[in-house]
């Protein structure tokens, strides 16, 4: 059986995501998704949903992150992070499996 590691979800990342939920009438997930596309091949998509049957869940600080299983092997041993520099605060993601990624920092190639 091929096991696919998860990616790795900061600490950081599960308390801005606890922020965001805070003020929210439904806390609501955060998925971590891998499309076609972008200047590089692939592209993130990451965005606020609900859990699907088949997704991933990571938990952490009372919050959950998603991946779907076809996403899932694009993310593998992936850190998923929060960051705040000075051209705004945004989810990041750290991605081991990329052998090159754009300026942009959203789309990557493998």
């Amino acid at each position: 059986m091929d096991l696919t590691l998860p990616p790795k979800v900061t600490e950081r990342a599960f308390q801005r995501l606890a922020e965001i939920n805070a003020g929210a009438d439904a806390p609501q997930a955060l998925r971590v998704a891998v499309e076609g596309g972008g200047c590089s091949g692939f592209q993130y998509e990451i965005k606020l949903d609900a859990p699907a049957e088949d997704d991933i869940v990571l938990e952490g600080a009372g919050q959950k992150v998603l991946v779907d299983p076809v996403s899932l092997p694009f993310l593998e041993n992936a850190v998923i992070d929060f960051t705040e520099e000075l051209i705004g605060a945004r989810f990041t993601i750290e991605n081991p499996n990329a052998t090159s990624s754009c300026g942009c920092g959203t789309s990557f190639s493998m």
